[in-house]
């Protein structure tokens, strides 16, 4: 009787698991075979949607000011506006870019709830025009009046190299936590600018998602490829929010369609990357990023893994017979 049992639980249970695989074949049959650049996507766990490609703002910045703030006010609007029509609805900023002022008078017309702003606190000596560093309580009062937004989705320390950096910055990070609870900023977390720096990332509780360098050739990275990928996968694994930064290498590959190609299919099938922030200054530049995007089969993508191996494991431990 116990053996005829058993045989019954066993089919019973191989039908379960053969109707849960054709249910994720046809579920990933439905899904597009090629990337979409403009899918909404989750931030790591932070709750946060955004595109999968997001506008970086601060190409050659510093000291407040960047190739888009030199493009001018109506042709940074004219490029921001452009990549909101084609669904661009990540936005990157930071105190060093000087693009804040910028990006407020070009997304008035936009929902806020429709979009994401990311920005950056600088802590460090030089950069900025003046030599105080106020709290980040401070800093972020003053962005969210340069933003006019009543909140700021993603807040980041900004260019962090430290592999102490938990230790070192905690009195920033305490106030930065003061502030999320107080809803001034959805999410918080770092810009990382070497490998100990973002190692550090992995178990640090207090880090919703990280800014990461990442391409196919360790060109402006913060180590070779194979040393920062697997850190990637961690901090995804992890929960963590992950943005890809310098996929074009900080544009040393504009003129190579070989090299772009390469990085782009790499960075995304990686499938720990969320999201990709890349500093466009021409709408043809959105364009060219995004048809390379579309011609990227999807064989591991973000935050859309799912496997029945643990269903199935939690039914041969019920019936006794694992």
């Amino acid at each position: 009787m116990g053996m005829k049992r058993r045989e019954f639980l066993v089919r019973t249970i191989t039908g379960a698991g053969s109707i849960l695989l054709g249910s994720r074949l046809s579920s990933a049959e439905q899904q597009p075979a090629m990337f979409d650049p403009y899918e909404q996507v989750l931030l790591g766990k932070t709750k946060i949607k955004v595109s999968r490609v997001g506008l970086g703002t601060g190409m050659r910045g510093g000291r407040r000011s960047s190739n888009h703030t030199r493009l001018g006010k109506e042709r940074f609007e004219a490029l921001v506006n452009a990549c909101y029509e084609r669904g661009i609805r990540l936005f990157d900023a930071a105190d060093l870019y000087g693009t804040h002022t910028f990006l407020a008078e070009a997304l008035k017309k936009m929902p806020r709830k429709d979009y994401t702003l990311v920005s950056k606190i600088w802590l460090h000596r030089g950069g900025l025009p003046e030599i105080e560093r106020p709290d980040a309580d401070v800093v972020v009062e003053r962005f969210l009046k340069e933003l006019n937004t009543d909140y700021i989705d993603l807040i980041l320390m900004h260019y962090v190299i430290s592999p102490k950096w938990p230790e070192e910055m905690s009195v920033q990070m305490n106030i930065i936590e003061k502030l999320k609870k107080k809803g001034l900023v959805r999410a918080h977390g770092v810009s990382c600018h070497s490998l100990g720096a973002l190692q550090a990332c992995v178990n640090e509780p207090w880090v919703d998602s990280v800014h990461a360098r990442i391409n196919a050739y360790s060109v402006n990275m913060d180590g070779p490829t194979d040393e920062v990928a697997p850190i990637l996968q961690k901090l995804h694994h992890a929960g963590k929010g992950v943005v890809g930064m310098k996929l074009i290498g900080e544009g040393q590959f504009r003129d190579n369609d070989e090299m772009r190609d390469k990085s782009v299919q790499y960075v995304l099938n990686l499938g720990c990357v969320d999201t990709m922030v890349v500093g466009f200054e021409k709408i043809e530049e959105v364009d060219d990023f995004a048809a390379r995007i579309r011609k990227v089969p999807v064989i591991n993508k973000p935050n859309q893994a799912y496997s029945y191996q643990p269903v199935l494991r939690k039914f041969y431990q019920a019936a006794n017979i694992m």
